[in-house]
């Protein structure tokens, strides 16, 4: 991680943890941290966790019980980009990461995110909110 985005990290992981304290859900201190630092929900969630991409990815194989194949830090921060640059997160990983971060998978998508799904899979995305 660079110095820069390794000091983003350690600002919004004090900011998150005061606002826990006082408390904010993850959803809400998302939004907040968005309002200071442009990114993407992916990121912003990931900020407001208090997460290193390789907490993430230890996490991620946890849950899915696999070892190197499922997730890499590289696509994370390739999901994490999408739709400017990136790929975009398959739903069962936008499934894994919401259980991650503790929101919901459509939290983890702009509008413009969502849109880029086929219809099938914008319900089924709606439906794993529920």
């Amino acid at each position: 991680m660079s110095g820069t985005g390794y000091q983003t990290l350690l600002d919004c992981r004090r900011r998150s943890r005061y606002l826990r304290q006082h408390g904010f859900t993850i959803d809400q201190i998302a939004i907040i941290l968005g309002l200071d630092r442009p990114a993407t929900p992916l990121r912003l969630y990931r900020h407001a966790a208090g997460l290193t991409a390789a907490q993430v990815v230890a996490a991620y194989h946890r849950l899915a019980d696999t070892t190197g194949a499922g997730l890499r830090e590289s696509r994370l921060y390739e999901h994490e980009n999408f739709p400017e640059t990136g790929r975009r997160p398959s739903l069962y990983t936008l499934r894994l990461l919401a259980r991650i971060y503790g929101t919901q998978p459509t939290h983890l998508l702009t509008p413009v995110m969502l849109a880029t799904y086929t219809s099938c899979d914008q319900q089924t995305l709606r439906q794993a909110d529920r």
